[in-house]
């Protein structure tokens, strides 16, 4: 994209707003990481492991503006916005094993007791400190997405809004068990591991179908713009894969009026033209078929 935002290129911003989000989550990430094994807090290590998502964010951010690119080269003729679908399942998989860990550490201290959590007021002002580093975060990321127009910054600020109340449960927690109720945080631990195995499967279930080539615009939505083109007879035996939004692959079969090849190619042009148009970044391969060629599926059945 080329468009200029104050003499720094849209793609070179957004790739700065997600550097410096990812530093400062980063930053959280490891406070929270510490002051969970400095106070043997399990649901402090969870919202810990739950701030691993908001740098896994940033990262494939990062990923998809650079490396997964849908530009073609010679050894990735399709583009390399897989890349993007496979650190995620990456991630998934990561926060799916250490969800267990937690949950296990859970039901181990429920049915076998453990060391009670030890706290200060030390580690209790740190956590003030991420939860302000966080509110800092969500708010620069959200307001210079919407400056941009960028639906990747406004996503990501929407997914640390709700880290942060995460942490303000778990700090509530915290205080309580200060105050002497040590069960908190094992009753704390519990719905913070869900939630983090949550946003793993929100994660899995976002990538697979990309990687497994799912549909990725209904054949009759197809249908339906392609027939609105003049000189188009029949479109049949569509299929499309990809990401809606980013970049969507169509082949199909088509029956024009024109029978020299000139016409027909430019009718082809004008049916490309009219997807894009309506669909956002595609590349369509068409096969041509005989005026007398007669085809009732439009897909694959």
């Amino acid at each position: 994209m080329s468009t200029e935002v104050s003499g720094i290129s849209y793609q070179s911003k957004v790739r700065q707003v997600l550097l410096i989000t990812l530093l400062l989550n980063l930053l959280v990430m490891g406070l929270k990481i510490a002051v969970g094994l400095w106070t043997g807090s399990l649901s402090l290590l969870a919202d810990a492991l739950h701030s691993v998502t908001d740098s896994a964010n940033n990262i494939l951010g990062l990923v998809t503006n650079q490396l997964a690119s849908p530009e073609p080269d010679r050894e990735h003729p399709y583009g390399h916005q897989k890349y993007e679908a496979v650190g995620a399942l990456g991630v998934a998989a990561f926060l799916g094993i250490a969800c267990f860990e937690i949950l296990k550490g859970a039901f181990e201290r429920m049915l076998m007791g453990a060391t009670p959590v030890v706290l200060t007021s030390g580690a209790l002002w740190i956590m003030l400190l991420v939860l302000g580093i966080n509110i800092i975060v969500a708010v620069y990321e959200r307001r210079v997405g919407v400056r941009l127009g960028s639906k990747l910054l406004i996503a990501d600020a929407h997914h640390t809004m709700s880290d942060i109340w995460i942490t303000i449960v778990v700090i509530a927690g915290l205080i309580g068990v200060w105050r002497g109720f040590h069960w908190l945080d094992i009753f704390l631990a519990l719905p913070v591991a869900i939630l983090v195995l949550h946003s793993g499967w929100i994660v899995l279930s976002a990538n697979l179908p990309w990687l497994v080539d799912e549909m990725a615009i209904a054949p009759e939505a197809i249908h339906r713009e392609v027939m609105k083109v003049s000189g188009v007879l029949n479109c049949h035996s569509i299929a499309s894969r990809g990401l809606l939004g980013r970049q969507v692959f169509v082949d199909m079969h088509l029956i024009v009026e024109p029978t020299d090849v000139v016409s027909a190619h430019n009718i082809t042009e004008v049916v490309e033209q009219t997807l894009e148009q309506v669909f956002g970044p595609i590349r369509v391969t068409i096969h041509v078929e005989p005026p007398n060629y007669r085809e009732e599926h439009i897909s694959y059945q």
